[in-house]
C-alpha cells in the first residue's frame, strides 16, 4: 500500500496510457470484423474458410508481429499506433467468429419480412439484423475488450508506456508491490471496461431486459 500511495500519479498516468491503446483497438476490431462476418453469413461456401482464416490471426506471436507491422504500416516499433494495429488484429480474430454466429442466429424470417416491407440491404442490416444480433455482438465485444486490456501489457517490452511497465520495472528493481499493483490495476481496468460495455448493452438493447424479465 505504501508503494501505491507514493506512486498513485504514475499508476493513473499508465492506466490512461493503457486505455488510450485499448479503446481504439477494440473499436477498430469491431468495425473491421462486421463486414467480414456479414460476408461469411451471405457467402455460405466460404463461411468456414473466412472464420477459420480470421481466427488464425490470433495464433501469430505478438512480439514478432510488433516488429513486422512497422514495415507494413509505416510506424516505428515503439509507436503506440503500432501496438494499436497489432491489438486490432487480435481483436478482429476473436470478433469475426462471434459476429458471424450472432448474424447467423438472426435467421431468414426477419430478413424476409424486412425485404417484404421494402427494406434495402443496408437498411435491413442496420435496422433489423444488427439489433437482433446485438446480444451476441456485445458478448463478443466484451471478450475482445478484456483480452485487449491484457495484451496491451506486452507493449511495455517495446518501451511503450502502459500498465505493463509496472511489471517490467518492478521485476528489474525487485519491487514486488509494483508488480502486484500492475496486475491489480490491469484487472481493474478490464473489469471497468467490461462493466461499461454491459451498461451500454443495457441502454442500447432494451428488449433484452424485457426478455430477461419475462424469463424470470
Amino acid at each position: 500500500m505504501r508503494w501505491l500511495g507514493e506512486n498513485l500519479g504514475l499508476v493513473g498516468r499508465l492506466s490512461l496510457a493503457h486505455l488510450s491503446m485499448t479503446l481504439p483497438a477494440v473499436a477498430l476490431s469491431f468495425l473491421f470484423a462486421l463486414p467480414v462476418a456479414w460476408l461469411a453469413t451471405r457467402w455460405r461456401p466460404g463461411r468456414a474458410g473466412l472464420v477459420a482464416l480470421s481466427g488464425l490471426v490470433y495464433a501469430i506471436p505478438s512480439l514478432p508481429l510488433f516488429v513486422v507491422l512497422p514495415m507494413l504500416i509505416g510506424t516505428t516499433v515503439r509507436d503506440r499506433w503500432n501496438v494499436i494495429a497489432a491489438l486490432t488484429l487480435y481483436g478482429f480474430a476473436l470478433m469475426v467468429r462471434s459476429a458471424t454466429d450472432g448474424l447467423d442466429a438472426v435467421g431468414d424470417g426477419p430478413r424476409l419480412s424486412a425485404m417484404a416491407m421494402g427494406y434495402g440491404a443496408l437498411r435491413r442490416f442496420v435496422t433489423v439484423e444488427l439489433p437482433l444480433a446485438g446480444p451476441a455482438l456485445l458478448a463478443g465485444l466484451r471478450v475482445v475488450a478484456v483480452s485487449t486490456v491484457s495484451l496491451v501489457t506486452v507493449s511495455a517490452l517495446l518501451g511503450v508506456a502502459s500498465l505493463g511497465q509496472l511489471f517490467t520495472d518492478g521485476f528489474q528493481r525487485g519491487i514486488l508491490a509494483e508488480v502486484l499493483t500492475g496486475i491489480l490495476a490491469t484487472v481493474l481496468v478490464a473489469w471497468l471496461l467490461d462493466a461499461l460495455l454491459q451498461a451500454l448493452g443495457w441502454l442500447l438493447l432494451p428488449w433484452t431486459r424485457r426478455q430477461k424479465g419475462a424469463a424470470t
